[in-house]
């Protein structure tokens, strides 16, 4: 099936902005007979159907704000919406949730329905499956429409768009090196399949403290997980058949997992075992030990995603349609509990 045009497509195509491409397709008499006839002709013959509900939205502000998540469960993704509603409030905006469910065909529905005029703009973290599959036409679609997006988190470059995201690599490096410098050398990994963003680059965090340190990379205390509900067996094996000392998880219900299959062992934590995890949410503030953590400050980065979304929305039009997009950095920092031998 040949796929939608769009906007920005026709626009460069015949060479004229992506303004005078949505005035041609509204039939707007600031663009000369010709143009128009050039744009709606090419338009037709490569199917163009234009959404004009979204075309209109500059002048029709809903003032609420979409967002789009993957899951609910996890702590972090809570405190970005707390963080993005309580900007958004202060603005006059109010924001509509819908979770994806890593669920590449939810997350396409789910902007399908915002963009039809119950939103000016989104903020979204992509789920799972849209990362596996590298398909993100629906976001760009609305992007060409008018309609901003902030992603958050689990970002791609594939989009440009403005963003806010931690560095990943560098907080998990920060975790593995605190690790190596306690005294510990044979640390285990527990992170995401490969295509899941932020687990790759908290993945490559780990690997490069592990070299720098001149310690070796054991495939066998490395566990990659795809289905969190799965995933207590692949960390007992690892424990039983390998006994690293150390474990750093990539996110904190790995962590936890990692605590309690450990305490099933007879293996004691953090004498027989530190652990760190990543997140800081409630469940490494109140689980038993607690459990020392990276702190991925979720209301921070809500709250900046909405700041840049409403920034982007009540700019003025650019009629060259040539944005500069920014991705923004949030700081995180270790957080020292009991799972780790040295407070």
């Amino acid at each position: 099936m040949k796929r939608k045009v769009t906007l920005k497509q026709i626009a460069k195509e015949l060479d004229v902005s992506i303004s005078t491409v949505s005035k041609a397709l509204r039939n707007s008499i600031e663009i000369s007979e010709d143009t128009r006839q050039k744009v709606q002709a090419f338009a037709k013959l490569y199917n163009y159907k234009p959404n004009n509900i979204a075309l209109s939205l500059k002048n029709k502000k809903t003032k609420t704000i979409g967002i789009i998540i993957p899951e609910i469960v996890h702590h972090f993704f809570a405190t970005v919406i707390s963080g993005i509603e309580q900007v958004a409030n202060e603005n006059g905006y109010n924001v509509i949730v819908c979770l994806s469910d890593e669920s590449f065909d939810k997350e396409v529905i789910n902007m399908e329905m915002l963009a039809n005029g119950s939103t000016d703009g989104f903020i979204m973290s992509l789920s799972k499956e849209t990362q596996q599959k590298k398909d993100f036409h629906h976001i760009q679609e609305v992007i060409n429409q008018g309609m901003p997006v902030v992603m958050f988190d689990r970002v791609t470059n594939d989009v440009l768009c403005d963003k806010v995201i931690i560095d990943d690599q560098l907080a998990a490096y920060d975790a593995v090196d605190f690790l190596v410098r306690q005294g510990f050398k044979n640390i285990g990994l527990v992170t995401t399949v490969d295509y899941v963003s932020v687990g790759k680059l908290r993945t490559e965090g780990y690997v490069n403290a592990l070299n720098d340190h001149d310690l070796p990379i054991n495939d066998n205390i490395i566990v990659k997980i795809e289905d969190i509900d799965n995933c207590a067996a692949k960390i007992e094996a690892m424990l039983q058949n390998n006994k690293p000392d150390a474990i750093f998880a990539v996110n904190e219900l790995f962590a936890v997992t990692t605590i309690k299959l450990a305490n099933k062992m007879g293996l004691k934590v953090p004498e027989d075992i530190s652990v760190i995890g990543f997140t800081d949410g409630i469940i490494s503030q109140f689980s038993t030990p607690t459990i020392t953590t990276v702190s991925q400050n979720g209301i921070k980065m809500g709250g900046r995603a909405a700041k840049m979304l409403i920034e982007r929305l009540e700019m003025e039009e650019e009629e060259d349609g040539n944005e500069q997009y920014r991705t923004e950095l949030i700081d995180t920092h270790l957080v020292h509990r009991e799972s780790t031998s040295t407070l």
